[in-house]
């Protein structure tokens, strides 16, 4: 079947009219293709990261390196999924003396020889199709050189859910959630 626009087209599910570069929190879920769960186990309701997991944790951890004014809050990797909070600062610059709001409850990151990007052009998707792409990358290694179980065609599916944070509350409630997740893994089984 060939492409026609009128009846082949993707809906955004980004909120329209939002503008992903501007300062704030974004709670994000990336999850893996077909729901195959190769990041870990959750044994008696915590996170067994395997190797893989372990990947995609430091890959996360690493975008403050990459990007400008981008900072990890609370974020747990999951079997078959993810979720974190990340957080836009457009005041802060790699080398500036300036200190992030949140700066005190980011933890230590240990520059690990990644490259930042200059690119004024930033924002949530481009920080998610950066940290996607890595990934999988590193992950196809991971198979042909450790003997990682393999992905169907692609190791995330196409996109991802995020939601805008937009107040204090709605940030706590969202670090509950992201910390509690494994505990409730089991149950949602």
């Amino acid at each position: 079947m060939t492409f026609n626009p009128e009846i082949h087209h993707r809906r955004s599910i980004r909120l329209q009219g939002h503008d992903y570069s501007q300062n704030g929190a974004y709670f994000v879920t990336v999850c893996v293709n077909k729901k195959l769960e190769l990041l870990g186990n959750i044994e008696n309701g915590e996170m067994i990261l395997n190797d893989a997991g372990m990947m995609v944790s430091n890959l996360w951890q690493k975008m403050p390196e990459k990007f400008d004014g981008v900072f990890i809050d609370e974020f747990c990797i999951m079997p078959n999924h993810f979720h974190g909070i990340l957080v836009i600062d457009n005041s802060i610059k790699q080398g500036a003396n300036m200190v992030s709001p949140l700066q005190n409850e980011i933890e230590n990151i240990t520059n690990v020889g990644v490259e930042p990007c200059f690119n004024p052009i930033q924002g949530l998707p481009r920080f998610i199709s950066w940290f996607k792409r890595i990934s999988t990358n590193k992950y196809i290694r991971g198979v042909n050189e450790n003997g990682w179980e393999p992905f169907y065609r692609k190791l995330w599916l196409r996109n991802y859910y995020e939601r805008v944070i937009r107040n204090e509350s709605d940030f706590e409630e969202t670090r509950q959630y992201i910390s509690s997740n494994p505990a409730n893994w089991e149950g949602s089984m």
